[in-house]
């Protein structure tokens, strides 16, 4: 794996240079001090994942990872000083396309340069999911008993580029939302709750951090912990469910998806946005088996069109939409609820 470093701190780039040394199979591509001359190089030189800081001269992380995955897309691990300190840039990366953060490692601390080991090896685990061909699906005919009168459900599942696109979506709903929000952003748990607080301020939503037992009703929007599986019972209460350390993904849509399919809940309205890998794509093609309308972001406003291309290659999605007509599709499909699910 080559991997290209982008920092203009001669201390991080060594000991990002050191963590590359450790990771097995990897080599450095190039290196960049700042923003501008990353856009550049990655042009001339596509590497297998950047390693790209957020605060620098001439052009800044965000801008560069916004450029670098319009032009010459490749994986991106933001590395910065501080995430908690630059958390609005850091989930303004995140949206343009960077797949996590992480803080830049003390050539000190041998647990810094393992855990980043460890971040670039699920990045490049995703990487290869994404390059895994899909399956073919078909669709069938719902035979699930749904229990009416329960509180229509939204349920969302995004990744790459997803806080953004979330933000947009949740922004373009009614305030309050006619109907209960469920929300699967593929992020570290350490991350979630400041996404939680992001969110809340840039849309005016009450969003909230889900939890189990939380039983979803009108104008509530959750979004799921990073360490656990959130899923639906039959009941329709929220419950969680541990990630195995074999699982690639947990939070996973998949798993929120598969449930609320199984459950006795009354079909609703899925969304699947942006996204690297596949995750959500089955559980779309479920949900839309068993009377949900299914929906999936359209390649050209996706920053990555993974998981949402699975779900339209599994025939999971009733409607392929720009991003910023969704909200209002599923705002119809709340008002017509004989559009739900037909």
């Amino acid at each position: 794996m080559r991997v290209a470093i982008v920092n203009d701190l001669p201390i991080a780039l060594e000991a990002l240079r050191r963590a590359v040394a450790q990771y097995p199979g990897a080599t450095i591509a190039w290196s960049a001090m700042d923003g501008e001359e990353a856009v550049r190089q990655c042009r001339a030189d596509r590497p297998d994942m950047i390693l790209m800081d957020l605060i620098m001269p001439k052009m800044d992380g965000v801008e560069a990872t916004r450029r670098i995955m319009r032009d010459t897309p490749c994986p991106i691990l933001v590395v910065t000083a501080t995430v908690t300190g630059n958390a609005a840039r850091v989930f303004e990366a995140l949206g343009a396309g960077a797949l996590d953060a992480i803080d830049t490692p003390n050539l000190s601390s041998p647990d810094g340069l393992e855990r980043l080991c460890r971040r670039m090896q699920h990045i490049a685990r995703l990487s290869k999911d994404e390059r895994a061909p899909a399956k073919q699906g078909t669709t069938a005919t719902a035979t699930t008993q749904h229990a009416r009168g329960t509180s229509p459900l939204l349920l969302v599942g995004s990744s790459t580029g997803g806080p953004q696109a979330l933000c947009t979506l949740l922004t373009s709903l009614p305030k309050p939302p006619p109907c209960a929000v469920l929300i699967v952003q593929h992020l570290d748990a350490g991350f979630i709750p400041g996404l939680v607080e992001w969110l809340a301020k840039e849309t005016g939503h009450n969003v909230r951090l889900a939890e189990a037992g939380n039983e979803p009703g009108p104008g509530a929007i959750w979004v799921a912990g990073g360490s656990q599986h959130l899923v639906l019972e039959a009941s329709g209460k929220t419950s969680n469910r541990p990630a195995q350390p074999h699982e690639l993904h947990h939070p996973s849509v998949d798993m929120l998806f598969d449930s609320a399919a199984k459950s006795k809940v009354a079909p609703g309205v899925a969304v699947l946005l942006t996204g690297m890998g596949r995750d959500g794509a089955e559980g779309l093609l479920a949900l839309r088996n068993a009377g949900w309308h299914t929906i999936a972001q359209d390649q050209a406003t996706s920053v990555v069109w993974g998981m949402p291309g699975a779900a339209v290659r599994l025939n999971a999605a009733m409607h392929t939409l720009p991003l910023p007509l969704i909200a209002s599709a599923v705002t119809h499909a709340f008002r017509n609820p004989r559009k739900v699910g037909s």
